[in-house]
């Protein structure tokens, strides 16, 4: 077995071996947390870096490697696997982690004894959930990232993240209930839990056998879609998002797309096409609309970021639902470019409250109320400060972003998913495509009037001191925001390269064949 097989299970040792090492520390200790922790996600990014490169270089067939942990072959053991997609998942996965951990350097880093291995086991079950391909595994991971987030959530608590994070515990202890019922259920009528094997399985299924499996299916698909805020199962997003730390909200955007990832998997391997795909193209849409509205009805910066990530959410369902392989490949190129302005957004909210003094709320307020036109100046040839004016910018750089406007990522891949909807391959655009076009027409505009609103009275209605910004929190915005700027000068290769992840996706027979066909390591010969 060569070294890129071994590096499968870098991104899943590094954060558990270095969360496990920051355990006995305590506070006392917060230069060297801070460094061993930032020394694992720069070899997490550098791991994923170079199996994002493997999978698309021929390095191996079919752009996939599989690591058979314990040398037993699949379906009986347990196998890890790194196709284009995982590799994306985690190379956002470790620049994610690398801008909150860099934000929490200077203050959330320090509340509490815990944050530094609470946030390293979240990465492990993060890549975890990533790279493995079966679902006993995948519910071991999710329990592995949630238990870690459970206690991030509550990390530096005050009444309001106790009352949300409750909820998020409860709501996800029931999700993972689901969770546990839909495995026990598919493995009683399939006898396995590896993803390839399953998929080949689930198509010779019939009768009562196809029918129990679809219904442990659907418990399934129900704890995917808690996890992932579809509507009507996402009323906990906002509240919890609005509630968290700025560098843990920031990583629960990022768990929200697990949810989806997972639907995305499991739906093209089980059931390609049919009655689930409607099932999905309709609840994303209602997922938009239930998104766009509650973006639209919140006045709270972190209510409005939550809402984002609803409407993302529902975006990546409905293009999986729609069943195109073009749309698939948009819709990933658009995962991580929301997932960073949204992240970016939670980080820069709290930076925007130390220039949101209550004059300005009231002042906001009364010249809604009264319809006060005559909005006073700014004294002509007044000076900007610098720190007011990087966040104007970097609030205009993300209003940009999760509305999808030019010049940024967010409109590309947009008007890439719009092209793929209208390119029809018998030439003839459905009515659901023409609805989906409209929905994410419509939760855009609602985004710009949202962000609008909430950018006048922050930065124009009345007069903003300047702040007093760090350089590490400083640092992970711009990180972020040129991220999607370069997003947007690489799209042609980023498109291309998710476009393949995507096309992968839609040939089952392929990835059961390239899972199910690797051989174990033969033992040594013994000498005569």
């Amino acid at each position: 077995m060569s070294w890129s097989e071994h590096l499968l299970l870098a991104p899943i040792l590094l954060p558990l071996l270095c969360g496990a090492l920051l355990v006995p520390l305590t506070q006392g200790w917060h230069r060297l947390k801070f460094a061993l922790g930032y020394a694992s996600v720069l070899a997490q990014l550098a791991c994923a870096l170079v199996l994002a490169r493997l999978t698309d270089n021929g390095h191996w067939p079919e752009g996939m490697g599989v690591y058979l942990a314990a040398n037993w072959a699949a379906p009986f053991g347990i196998a890890l696997l790194a196709d284009r997609l995982a590799a994306a998942m985690l190379v956002l996965t470790a620049l994610l982690g690398w801008a909150s951990l860099h934000f929490a350097m200077l203050r959330w880093g320090r509340i509490g004894v815990h944050f530094h291995p609470l946030f390293q086991f979240l990465l492990m079950g993060l890549n975890g959930a990533f790279l493995t391909h079966d679902l006993f595994n995948l519910f071991v991971f999710f329990e592995v990232m949630l238990a870690a987030s459970y206690g991030l959530l509550l990390h530096g608590y005050n009444a309001e993240r106790l009352r949300a994070g409750m909820q998020y515990i409860a709501v996800n202890l029931a999700a993972s209930l689901l969770f546990l019922l839909g495995t026990a259920l598919i493995y009683a009528v399939a006898g396995t839990l590896n993803m390839a094997d399953l998929g080949a399985r689930a198509a010779r299924l019939a009768g009562q056998d196809a029918a129990l499996l679809q219904a442990g299916a659907a418990v399934l698909g129900l704890a995917f879609l808690i996890k992932a805020a579809a509507w009507p199962l996402g009323f906990w997003l906002p509240t919890t998002y609005a509630a968290a730390s700025p560098p843990v909200a920031a990583m629960l955007v990022l768990m929200t797309k697990v949810g989806a990832y997972a639907i995305l998997r499991l739906s093209l391997l089980l059931f390609p096409g049919g009655e689930l795909g409607t099932a999905l193209l309709w609840g994303g849409m209602a997922t938009i609309a239930f998104g766009a509205a509650g973006m639209l009805s919140t006045e709270s910066a972190g209510r409005m970021a939550g809402y984002a990530a609803v409407i993302s959410s529902g975006t990546l369902l409905a293009a999986t639902g729609y069943g195109q392989p073009a749309l698939v490949g948009a819709a990933l190129y658009y995962l991580p470019g929301s997932t960073l302005a949204v992240a970016a957004f939670l980080l820069l909210i709290e930076l925007i409250d130390r220039i949101r003094t209550p004059r300005n709320a009231l002042l906001a307020v009364s010249m809604e109320a009264f319809a006060v036109e005559d909005v006073p100046r700014e004294p002509v040839g007044r000076p900007v400060p610098a720190a007011l004016a990087f966040l104007s910018l970097a609030f205009a750089a993300c209003a940009l972003l999760i509305a999808g406007l030019p010049p940024l990522s967010g409109f590309i891949a947009k008007f890439a998913m719009f092209h793929a909807l209208l390119d029809a391959p018998d030439g003839e655009v459905p009515g659901a495509g023409w609805a989906l076009m409209a929905l994410v027409l419509v939760s855009s505009l609602v985004a710009v009037i949202a962000l609008m609103r909430f950018g006048v009275r922050t930065f124009w209605a009345g007069s903003a001191l300047p702040p007093a910004l760090h350089r590490s929190e400083v640092a992970p915005v711009l990180l972020l925001l040129g991220l999607s700027a370069l997003m947007t000068v690489q799209a042609g290769p980023l498109v291309g390269y998710l476009g393949r992840a995507g096309d992968a996706l839609h040939r089952p027979a392929d990835y059961a064949a390239r899972v199910l066909g690797q051989p174990p390591v033969p033992a040594p010969r013994e000498d005569p």
